[in-house]
């Protein structure tokens, strides 16, 4: 149906411009109720997207600040894989400061979603260990130098507690922040992991002893390199995951 499903949320919702950022959806600013907020268009099954927004759902009540999603007319919370989301405020970080913010925040969502369940068709990278694909990521379509890399990374992760990680934290533009809060947007990667993917961020905000830093920092590029192979960035990230 497209961006006509835009009506769902009532006759005067309507398309502002596009907004930098997406690349497995479409993104644009829209208006809905008179207030601006945020679009996204995508193929995503409809299981993904309740996972998704009930997620947020879940998050904004226990006062993390993140996009929330607003429904349609008759109450739902998507439509014809469109998705309409509060619009947040605020820029990225720039300081050790601003950093260790965002790890304060990552570790809270980490806390609050200890028992949430897996998002549909997605693996962890401890899955990964045995599976070959899960969503995004197909191993087969890796050197298999690069797999066995990869799964030693993941391999240090085996038997940590898992929860939701947010899986891009370390992208700045995907953090809003104020003087009083620190928001999380993009949530197209989140899926429920080991919270070290998290927690490789600049300055070592989340404080990592030596060792933990260096498992984050493998199993986090090892993660990267397989989502998106097998692209320029991914092929840079691969190089930082030690040979075996």
């Amino acid at each position: 149906m497209g961006w006509e499903a835009l009506g769902q949320w009532g006759e005067d919702a309507a398309r502002i411009e596009p907004l930098a950022g997406g690349v497995a959806n479409d993104v644009w600013s829209v208006r809905v109720h008179e207030h601006l907020a945020v679009g996204r268009l995508g193929a995503r099954s409809d299981a993904d997207l309740a996972w998704e927004t009930n997620l947020l759902q879940h998050l904004n009540r226990k006062g993390l600040s993140v996009p929330v999603p607003i429904p349609t007319i008759d109450g739902r919370l998507f439509a014809d894989g469109l998705v309409v989301m509060t619009y947040v405020e605020g820029g990225p970080p720039e300081t050790e400061a601003d950093w260790c913010r965002v790890a304060e925040a990552l570790r809270r969502l980490h806390r609050l979603t200890r028992s949430w369940p897996q998002r549909p068709g997605w693996r962890s990278s401890t899955d990964l260990l045995l599976a070959e694909a899960g969503t995004r990521i197909n191993l087969s379509a890796m050197p298999p130098e690069g797999v066995i890399r990869c799964r030693a990374a993941w391999a240090r992760l085996a038997g940590h507690q898992t929860c939701v990680v947010h899986g891009n934290p370390g992208n700045p533009g995907n953090i809003r922040m104020t003087a009083d809060r620190v928001a999380f947007i993009d949530w197209d990667e989140a899926h429920v992991d080991v919270p070290d993917l998290d927690l490789a961020l600049p300055y070592n905000a989340a404080g990592l002893d030596g060792d933990a830093h260096d498992i984050a920092a493998q199993a986090s590029a090892a993660w990267e390199a397989a989502i998106c192979w097998d692209d320029d960035y991914a092929i840079r990230r691969l190089a930082e995951v030690r040979a075996v």
